[in-house]
């Protein structure tokens, strides 16, 4: 006799998402696995006594968003701190922190995150002057919503000034005079991550905060980028408590390389839902900072092509070293001239495919690119809701100009054959967002459909965690892991305003909207 299912999800469209997409009416979980997915009443053969049965009403189940780039303890941080994401202005910014100072301790850090001035009709970044405002006895920190860029207030510059890379401290002329403007970027941002990281209460408290928002929105796993920080611990903490929420995979800066492949912690070691990933590094910055990597000077700055944060000897060193280790690299590169050099790296290694090798962003990626990704198996983790910046007058376009229409090349990419993984970067983090834009592309040719953006949110994220085998379609066999969306993707006219119902994770629901 067949066991009875611990859940049963019934009267919905479930969508299976595999190749070709199929819907049925129900699915059966039991154990954290599913079991059957078919016709209601072939479904609901296995529900018992104890069998908690759901009527979905109609609503669609697909397999929970993977959201393959995410700094989670960020999105905590903008939950407990400043928001500064819900700024229109910079009086606006500089009204939120002030809320901010009147609720933390007396000279206590004022923190704020997730500006963006290139909505702003005043599109400028913040200043000391402007942070001074807040405070002239407390730190303040503005960080911008790309995270390589930060405004500080003077008393931040008095303190940690000289341990800040001088090239990442904007002053307010080009000679060894110049006065520094409260705007630092790239490495000397650094400084102010080490000395603000929370402690293990503390993050503890910004993961709790975070994977609620995130569960809220369908997202059932994450691939963290962590450095220097005690969220692997919190995570592990979590899960051994039953209290974690989402699958993790922990992609650890480079700055921890030598110390995991000592202990023997290698890519895929874990278990349940705390795994370890890649390891991550930089190549160059943002376009935002104008520290992207690229090959023609940027339309607003003739006379700049960007920097490198990790400068290209150093990077061939680290992906030969790791790789020959049997670890996965993951790479940030934005820029195309950053795009090649990653692409140089990895055509080094014995097998980057097998290796699952990843490039994080590739917005600025050239035609000879796309072909190496295809040739070589490496995958695309990009992040679809950057396109909110590539319109016409939007940030791309300023610093771009009309190479803003060659930005995220997703139709491209999929054509291609090459391996892409959606995630958000948590600019904001919200699936539904970016697979609205990715649908709606500022550039109609590079647009995808609603199922193969669906496809890169999910089996896309799986497969760049090889977890292809496990992950992101709904079939006997694979975790069950799914979110409930009130409307369809596919018929909805504005996918990002979709409700989510809820979300289960390994057979639990973690998530369930209240009507």
């Amino acid at each position: 006799m067949t066991a009875a299912a611990d859940l049963v999800l019934t009267n919905a469209a479930v969508h299976t998402l595999e190749s070709p997409d199929e819907t049925h009416e129900a699915v059966a979980i039991r154990g954290g696995e599913i079991v059957r997915v078919g016709r209601a009443f072939d479904v609901e053969l296995l529900v018992g006594v104890e069998t908690r049965v759901i009527d979905c009403d109609g609503r669609v189940v697909l397999p929970g968003f993977v959201d393959a780039h995410t700094h989670l303890p960020m999105v905590g941080r903008s939950l407990v701190h400043a928001d500064l994401s819900k700024a229109d202005s910079v009086a606006d910014a500089v009204s939120l922190l002030e809320d901010r100072a009147s609720e933390v301790d007396d000279g206590a850090w004022v923190l704020g995150f997730g500006y963006d001035e290139s909505t702003w009709d005043e599109s400028r970044y913040l200043t000391r002057d402007d942070l001074d405002s807040v405070s002239e006895t407390a730190p303040v920190v503005a960080f911008r919503e790309d995270l390589h860029t930060a405004g500080v207030n003077s008393v931040v510059l008095d303190r940690y000034g000289d341990r800040m890379a001088a090239e990442g401290v904007q002053t307010d002329s080009d000679d060894e005079d110049g006065e520094p403007t409260g705007v630092i970027v790239e490495e000397a941002v650094d400084v102010l991550w080490d000395a603000t990281e929370p402690d293990r209460d503390e993050m503890t408290r910004l993961v709790r905060a975070a994977q609620e928002y995130a569960t809220a929105r369908g997202v059932t796993g994450v691939h963290d980028m962590v450095r220097g920080s005690r969220a692997p611990e919190v995570y592990r903490d979590l899960a051994e408590a039953g209290e974690l929420d989402l699958r993790v995979r922990i992609n650890y800066w480079s700055d921890h390389f030598a110390s995991l492949h000592e202990v023997g912690l290698r890519t895929n070691h874990g278990d349940g839902l705390v795994q370890t990933g890649a390891i991550k590094t930089f190549t160059d910055g943002s376009f935002g900072g104008r520290t992207a990597k690229v090959t023609e000077p940027y339309a607003d700055a003739p006379d700049e092509t960007g920097q490198w944060v990790v400068a290209p000897d150093e990077l061939h060193e680290l992906v030969a070293e790791a790789d020959d280790a049997g670890y996965q690299l993951t790479a940030h590169a934005i820029g195309d001239d950053a795009i090649d050099t990653v692409l140089d790296a990895y055509a080094e290694t014995a097998d980057p495919g097998t290796a699952r090798h990843r490039v994080e962003h590739v917005e600025l990626a050239s035609d000879e690119a796309l072909d190496r990704f295809a040739d070589t198996g490496v995958v695309a983790s990009v992040q679809p809701n950057f396109l909110k910046w590539a319109g016409e007058d939007g940030l791309y376009d300023a610093r771009l100009g009309d190479r803003r229409l060659q930005t995220n090349r997703y139709r491209d990419l999929l054509d291609a054959g090459v391996n892409l993984a959606f995630g958000s970067d948590c600019m904001p983090l919200g699936p539904l967002l970016g697979i609205d834009l990715a649908t709606d592309h500022p550039n109609p040719e590079q647009s995808l459909t609603v199922t193969e953006a669906l496809r890169a949110y999910t089996s896309g994220g799986a497969y760049a965690g090889f977890d292809e085998d496990r992950l992101g379609t709904i079939a006997p066999g694979y975790a069950a892991d799914f979110v409930v969306l009130d409307e369809s993707p596919w018929e909805s006219e504005s996918i990002r305003d979709i409700g989510v119902a809820m979300t289960i994770v390994d057979g639990r629901v973690v998530f369930e909207a209240r009507d």
